[in-house]
Formats: C-alpha cells, sequence, structure tokens
C-alpha cells in the first residue's frame, strides 16, 4: 500500500485502505504510514485558513472563451473514441508540481516532485480545475498545453476536504476550454472516455476508454469520501489525477481522482462527480477558498468500530478537542463524546461524519446525537463555517 505526499499531515486517509490517488508522488512505504497515523484527525473541525483572505471582486462565470466542439459519434468516417479526443484534447493540460530539494547543480534547488493532469475550465481567464493532492506543498507550478507551451500558473484555491483545486495562468492565447456535463444522468454501463497524462509528459494527453462501472461509490480516503463517486474500468493510472472523465458528446463528467491498487483488482478507477465538483470550483475562484459546514471539534482516528467494541461502545467519531465559543461547544458537546448520529444518518467514524456534515451548509441547523457515561443525548447544533 501506497500513499502520495505527507501521509500524517492529514491522518484522515484511511490506514487499512488499499486505493490510492493517481498522482505521481513520493512513495511512503506502510510502516512509515503506520508510525505516523494516530494522532488528532480533523473532519469537519477547525483549520487553519489558509485562503481566507482573499474574497472575490466579482462572479466568475465557467465555460468563458473558445470550447471544445460538440462531437458527432455518428460520424461515419471516423471512431467514436477518436472523436472524443480529437475534440475534448486541447483542453487537457499536464500540471508539475515543483518543490524546494536543496541546492542542485549550483541552481536554485528548484525540482519536480510529482506531476498529474488538469483541464481547461475557462479558456478567457485562464482558469484550470485539478486535484488538491496533485498540487499540494508546491512552491512552484507549471502547466504543460496541447500546443506545447509550458507555462507558470498561479494557485488559486485548493481544498484538502475535496481534493479539489484550481490553478490559473496568464498566457490564455488561443486556449480551448472543456464543455461540462450533467453527472446526474449518467447511466452504468454508458461509455466514457479518460485523457491524461500518466507517466508524465512523456505520455501526454494519454487516452483510455471504457464505461461506468458503478455511481455513488464512497472511498474511505480524504477529499474523495466527500463525494458519490463515479466508478469506471477507463485506464486510471499515475498522472491522471485531474484529468477529465468525459462522455461520448465530449462533455467533462468526472474529475479522475483515485483508483483500487490492491491485488489482484483491475480496472476500478474513480471520479468526482462534476455536478457536484462545480459549486466548489466556483467558490475557490469567487473565494480564494471553499467553504463547508463545521462543528468545530476535532477527532481522534484511533476510535475505531473494532475497538469501541471491545469496550462496549458505540461506533461513531470520538471528540479529542472543542473548539471554546465553537457549535459543538454551545451545544454542550465535550471531549471524550462520541458522536453516533448526524439527524437520522449513523455515524461509524471521522470520514463518515464528515460526509454526513456535507450535506448541510454553513448555517443550518441539524441535530447531532452523542454518547457518554453510557447514555446518549441529542442536541442541536447550528454549523459553522469552515474556511480552507
Amino acid at each position: 500500500m501506497s500513499y502520495y505526499n505527507n501521509p500524517g499531515k492529514y491522518p484522515e486517509y484511511s490506514p487499512g485502505s488499499s486505493r490510492r490517488r493517481p498522482g505521481i508522488f513520493f512513495i511512503v512505504v506502510l510502516a512509515l504510514v503506520s508510525a505516523l497515523v494516530g494522532g488528532l484527525i480533523s473532519a469537519a473541525i477547525v483549520i487553519p485558513n489558509v485562503y481566507g483572505n482573499q474574497v472575490a471582486t466579482n462572479q466568475v462565470v465557467l465555460g468563458q472563451g473558445t470550447t471544445t466542439p460538440p462531437v458527432n459519434v455518428t460520424n461515419p468516417t471516423g471512431f467514436p473514441i477518436a472523436e472524443v479526443s480529437k475534440a475534448v484534447g486541447p483542453a487537457v493540460v499536464g500540471v508539475g508540481n515543483f518543490q524546494q530539494k536543496g541546492r542542485l547543480f549550483g541552481n536554485s534547488g528548484m525540482a519536480e516532485v510529482g506531476s498529474g493532469s488538469g483541464f481547461i475550465i475557462d479558456a478567457k481567464n485562464g482558469y484550470i480545475a485539478t486535484n488538491n493532492h496533485v498540487i499540494e506543498g508546491a512552491k512552484k507550478i507549471v502547466v504543460s498545453l496541447a500546443d506545447g507551451r509550458n507555462v507558470d500558473a498561479t494557485l488559486v484555491g485548493a481544498d484538502t476536504r475535496t481534493d479539489l483545486a484550481v490553478i490559473k495562468i496568464s498566457e490564455v492565447n488561443n486556449l480551448t476550454g472543456a464543455q461540462f456535463g450533467d453527472s446526474e444522468k449518467l447511466q452504468v454501463g454508458e461509455p466514457v472516455v479518460a485523457i491524461g497524462n500518466p507517466g508524465g509528459q512523456e505520455f501526454a494527453r494519454s487516452v483510455t476508454a471504457g464505461v461506468v462501472s458503478a455511481k455513488n461509490r464512497v472511498l474511505e480516503i480524504q477529499g474523495e469520501s466527500s463525494f458519490n463517486l463515479i466508478q469506471t474500468d477507463a485506464a486510471i493510472n499515475p498522472g491522471n489525477s485531474g484529468g477529465p472523465l468525459v462522455n461520448y458528446q465530449g462533455q467533462v463528467i468526472g474529475i479522475n481522482s483515485a483508483k483500487n491498487a490492491e491485488p489482484g483488482y483491475e480496472g476500478m478507477g474513480f471520479a468526482i462527480p462534476i455536478t457536484d465538483a462545480l459549486p466548489f470550483i466556483q467558490q475557490m475562484i469567487e473565494k480564494g477558498y471553499a467553504s463547508h459546514p463545521g462543528l468545530n471539534v476535532s477527532i481522534d482516528e484511533r476510535y475505531t468500530e473494532e475497538w469501541a467494541a471491545q469496550q462496549g461502545w458505540p461506533a461513531g467519531a470520538y471528540v479529542a478537542q472543542v473548539a471554546t465559543g465553537g457549535p459543538a461547544d454551545k451545544a454542550g458537546i465535550k471531549a471524550g463524546d462520541v458522536v453516533t448520529k448526524v439527524n437520522e444518518a449513523t455515524i461509524k467514524n471521522a470520514l463518515n461524519l464528515t460526509r454526513q456534515l456535507f450535506r448541510f451548509k454553513p448555517g443550518d441547523k441539524i441535530t447531532v446525537t452523542y454518547y457518554r457515561n453510557g447514555a446518549t443525548q441529542d442536541v442541536s447544533v447550528t454549523l459553522a463555517e469552515l474556511k480552507q
């Protein structure tokens, strides 16, 4: 099992998961991960507001500028996948993550530590969507365009809770943006195409094809656990992260983000539905951060369902810390409590708590059920806004 990018920093990663995100980053062996995991995790908690000082000056409408043409899959002179690839390819980009690695041969020591994919969502303004884990920790981001240009990009917003990020390039001449489809209308068995840079620039804009294998899949990985994912058998490889999953009309219906790397399994890739992702992408463009609802508590991942059963306690999310004056504090929730329900939804672990809270908006009132000293209690909580 391998993890990418500082596995101890966000211990919401499920330590038992064999699924991984296909970005080319440092691989840390299981022994090191196990040693790092076990601290406090953040499941809809207080996290520093990295981008909170950026405010929107005006609303940006995605899809401005030149976009990819509609695809005629009945064209008798071509093949459907070839037509889709030809139409969407110009909107797909490579994303290089450069970090400081010490002085190398007398230069500044900036080196590419990983790469992934992305796609242009606004050709007029140069906005590009990708995964957070593709650009995480980057000191410099370089975008490779379909026409061969390599240009520097700036980070607009990044969100660990949804594994989404938006970057921007200033060279907007001759850019082509992607068209968006409606992932709500996807059908199991529908043909799809994945386009991206598996292995980096050497295999830029590789095309793989398959079908929608299933909908509403849930992975216990931070970011991806926030969505009902699209499962596909189109090959998703390291470097495909952040690239588009496209239907036969040439419309982006998903963002390729993860794969099942368990030995013996093939053809199990996962994509974030575009319809679910766009509101967060829009927020990052307008505000510089994605807004989420939260309880303002810290959750200890060491509290597992198995451990709880041994103690005779219920499964849930163990509250390790409560922010003074936050929603949970005002509702009477204390450190040592175990959150077992949000409204009528049963909570089994930290990621499950985050997932359920994401069904609401900041300011919404919910009922939280918690366990304390052998008894459960219901309290009303008004969710706070978390900025990241």
